[in-house]
């Protein structure tokens, strides 16, 4: 009798473990469902999708306006750890300075940079992510965006032109050797396009992360400031000031005042 009982007792704990199986299943589909799901969530407080801004910006290898920027975000259906994101294209074009650069006035009072044999120009075309950490409550607040983008680079180096005085009364505008050209002879710098078609090109890539703040919006239009880091690397040394050390990588903090619209 014993056994009997026991070998029941067997049969149903075997089928309630059976059915309990049965049941945990479906839980774990939905509940695989429901995260998959998560991540196709729109943020109901974004309701553009596409953002077209242009901007100014500054750095730390570069002066007060360090170059311009042209921003195009465009917005992605799925989300990114439940947060939403945009692809995001930009164009930059900046100057690089040495750290060494230091304008000084010449004799006849125009400023001109001592030791300095050539610009740096870095055209930047970059790809990435913006990310949406927190967004406008109607006019309210300041969005707040996270941007991870790489890219290309295309190094200009032309020659950073002056005019001096070869004997009185004679006066050339040649490419600067600081090695030749004394810097009693010196009136000033050149013109800034010459010297373009002598230029040479440098390839690269570069990499940025930055914070991206919406300050004000009026309907579709929009300002903000995006601050972040950016590192770059040329194939090889750019020669800025020959008398001083030159590198092919350079890094720096840069700060971005931009405006645009939205739709």
């Amino acid at each position: 009798m014993k056994k009997i009982i026991a070998a029941l007792l067997l049969v149903v704990l075997a089928g309630y473990g059976v059915n309990a199986q049965r049941k945990v299943q479906p839980t774990t589909t939905t509940r695989a469902a429901a995260r998959s799901s998560v991540s196709k969530i729109k943020d109901e407080s974004i309701d553009y999708s596409s953002v077209l801004t242009f901007g100014a910006t500054t750095n730390t290898s570069a002066g007060l306006l360090g170059g311009f920027v042209v921003r195009k975000a465009n917005r992605l259906e799925n989300t990114l750890f439940g947060k939403t994101q945009f692809r995001y294209l930009a164009l930059e074009i900046v100057n690089v300075r040495h750290p060494k650069e230091v304008p000084t006035p010449a004799g006849t009072g125009e400023r001109f940079t001592p030791g300095k044999q050539n610009y740096l120009f870095a055209v930047r075309p970059q790809y990435g992510r913006e990310i949406v950490f927190s967004s406008r409550n109607g006019d309210e607040g300041i969005a707040i965006n996270g941007i991870l983008a790489a890219g290309l680079s295309l190094g200009i180096v032309k020659p950073y032109y002056v005019r001096y005085q070869v004997r009185p009364g004679i006066i050339k505008t040649e490419p600067y050797n600081p090695t030749t050209q004394s810097l009693e002879s010196i009136l000033g710098k050149g013109g800034f396009l010459q010297g373009l078609d002598k230029s040479q090109i440098l390839p690269g890539i570069n990499f940025k992360a930055a914070l991206s703040f919406e300050l004000s919006a009026f309907r579709s239009n929009l300002t903000g400031i995006e601050v972040g880091f950016l590192a770059e690397i040329f194939s090889s040394k750019a020669v800025i000031m020959p008398l001083a050390d030159n590198k092919s990588t350079f890094t720096s903090a840069y700060v971005t005042v931009y405006f645009g619209s939205k739709k």
